[in-house]
């Protein structure tokens, strides 16, 4: 099997982990509104649902395409960063309970969360997105997918990252 294949077989994977994110995303927001829920930064979830579609699909179009040498030491330390985030990931859903979802909503009256690795980090789940989001490109050297990606999730996390911010803090949880 080649090198292109088994990254294919990374990245489906990393969909599939998507998928099962978003159907855990979608109950957790239909009882977040039928409990009041508040969706702020409609706006900006369009651009992170085509960012992230693009990081998977640019980073296998970068590999067929170019067919970039795999480093063997780069390759396993960004493949152990990608599971790191994964694991991130999931330690943040379940921290947050029906709390979590992809969208930005917020139940008034509930407190917030400030248990699991948001005891230290305000927000660990985009440190996840972050690091898989340079990791799963260089797992085959795909550099321009993991620079292009990371610099246009700078710009949109600084959107993100305000607007719940503010959404929290109006809310009743601080954090603005």
């Amino acid at each position: 099997m080649t090198s292109e294949v088994l990254f294919t077989v990374l990245v489906l994977l990393v969909a599939l982990e998507r998928v099962a994110e978003l159907v855990v995303s979608n109950r957790n927001a239909a009882w977040a509104f039928a409990r009041g829920g508040v969706e702020s930064g409609r706006g900006h979830y369009p651009v992170m649902v085509v960012l992230h579609t693009g990081l998977l699909a640019g980073a296998l179009v970068e590999v067929w395409w170019r067919r970039p040498d795999t480093v063997p030491w780069l390759a396993w330390t960004m493949l152990g960063l990608v599971v790191a985030s994964q694991a991130l990931r999931w330690w943040c859903i379940a921290t947050l309970g029906r709390q979590w979802n992809t969208r930005v909503i917020v139940v008034p009256g509930l407190p917030l969360v400030s248990a699991g690795p948001y005891r230290r980090i305000p927000h660990p789940n985009y440190v996840a997105v972050v690091v898989e989001g340079f990791a799963l490109p260089l797992v085959h050297s795909a550099w321009t997918t993991a620079i292009v990606f990371t610099l246009a999730n700078a710009v949109l996390l600084t959107v993100r990252i305000r607007v719940e911010n503010r959404a929290l803090a109006a809310a009743g949880g601080a954090r603005a």
